[in-house]
């Protein structure tokens, strides 16, 4: 009798979290101090920040728990401080520390709401710009001119101004709205000129072109092959863009046209901060500055590792 063989089962495709393991850019990752203690850090921000309700020492946003006998006590670790009090306090006697992570929170949030807007704005006109061309490319680039003509900071004040003088009496989360369409606003322009350029050399591609002669619409194009070739640069401005927007936030709300003192961010905690200042709470201006410094910061170095690993002629 003859043997019949078997065939030999065919090897399974590595899945994309294997594929992205033995990438080259989890090798640039893992063989980049800098990258992964800036990762970490900044992970350790955004957990502490997303999930203060459990970590965090005290509920500073509590007024059943505060006492104004321990306000203004000074970090744990000098004279006069307590122990249940690491940081200190603040002159309603609220935690520095649970404060802190509060208000990093409100700083996140209203930073990456801004930048998701900013992104879907920016690709968006980017796309059809630079898939466009002629008048509608010439009309949106003299758009993002006119924006580049201002200073960032100044459409930010006018736009929130406008909102808070509009709506005196809003709720937290509509002037959180005008506060994220204030730095959004600004900062679509990056992503558009970004997009429009990448676009613009993509759409020359055989790929593009052999989808235009089998009749292929346009914005299919768009989005399903141009858009994911594109969408490198766009993540690496969006992760140096959040530290910026964090920034800005912060810059709002210490000029006094942010969030409201209800609802605290950092930058609101450094102008509250900077009123005691010259009276030796010295802790309420370091400690929540140094916070904003770390948050900026490790996105920076994550955003310029990142900007490295994706563009391989910089490695």
């Amino acid at each position: 009798m003859s043997s019949v063989i078997a065939p030999m089962p065919e090897p399974k495709a590595p899945g994309a979290w294997a594929r992205f393991l033995d990438g080259d850019v989890w090798h640039s990752f893992r063989s980049s101090p800098m990258a992964i203690g800036a990762a970490v850090i900044a992970l350790a921000c955004v957990f502490c920040a997303l999930f203060a309700n459990v970590i965090s020492p005290h509920n500073p946003f509590d007024l059943a728990t505060l006492e104004l006998s321990d306000s203004m006590l000074p970090p744990a670790w000098m004279h006069g401080g307590h122990a249940k009090y690491l940081l200190g306090t603040d002159e309603q006697g609220r935690d520095v520390l649970s404060a802190l992570m509060f208000g990093a929170r409100i700083s996140l949030l209203i930073g990456g709401a801004s930048v998701i807007v900013s992104v879907l704005i920016g690709v968006s006109l980017g796309l059809l710009s630079g898939y466009a061309g002629g008048r509608v490319d010439a009309f949106i680039m003299r758009v993002c001119d006119v924006m580049l003509s201002f200073p960032s900071i100044l459409i930010a004040l006018l736009i929130a101004g406008v909102g808070r003088a509009l709506f005196p009496q809003a709720h937290d989360s509509l002037a959180f709205g005008v506060l994220i369409i204030a730095i959004a606003l600004p900062g679509w322009v990056q992503y558009a000129r970004t997009v429009r350029g990448s676009t613009m050399v993509e759409r020359s591609k055989e790929y593009v072109q052999a989808a235009r002669v089998v009749g292929v619409p346009p914005l299919r194009i768009m989005l399903r092959h141009v858009l994911p070739n594109v969408l490198g640069p766009v993540l690496v401005l969006a992760t140096i863009h959040l530290a910026l927007a964090i920034q800005t936030e912060a810059t709002l709300s210490f000029l006094g046209v942010g969030v409201s003192p209800t609802s605290p961010s950092l930058g609101t905690f450094i102008n509250e901060g900077n009123k005691q200042l010259f009276s030796g709470a010295w802790w309420l201006v370091i400690f929540p500055g140094a916070m904003l410094l770390l948050i900026a910061l490790s996105m920076n170095l994550f955003g310029d590792w990142l900007r490295d690993a994706l563009n391989p002629r910089l490695r």
